[in-house]
């Protein structure tokens, strides 16, 4: 399964490598973040509620806007 997470707040590669790391320490998840769309596409292994990659994001210091 494939979730895209739309992320405000990223301004820099050090951002975008800070929601990537925090995504993919989720069990399952491997995610890529693309800083100019300010979005992460987020491939899944197994289920994981759309709360637990939201919390990740924001833990990390940003802001989910979206996700689809």
């Amino acid at each position: 399964m494939k979730k895209t997470l739309s992320i405000e707040g990223m301004s820099c590669g050090h951002c975008a490598a800070r929601v990537e790391k925090a995504l993919n320490a989720i069990p399952g998840v491997s995610a890529k973040v693309d800083l100019a769309s300010k979005s992460a596409a987020a491939e899944l292994s197994s289920s994981v509620a759309d709360d637990v990659l939201k919390a990740a994001v924001e833990d990390a210091g940003y802001e989910v806007v979206g996700i689809q």
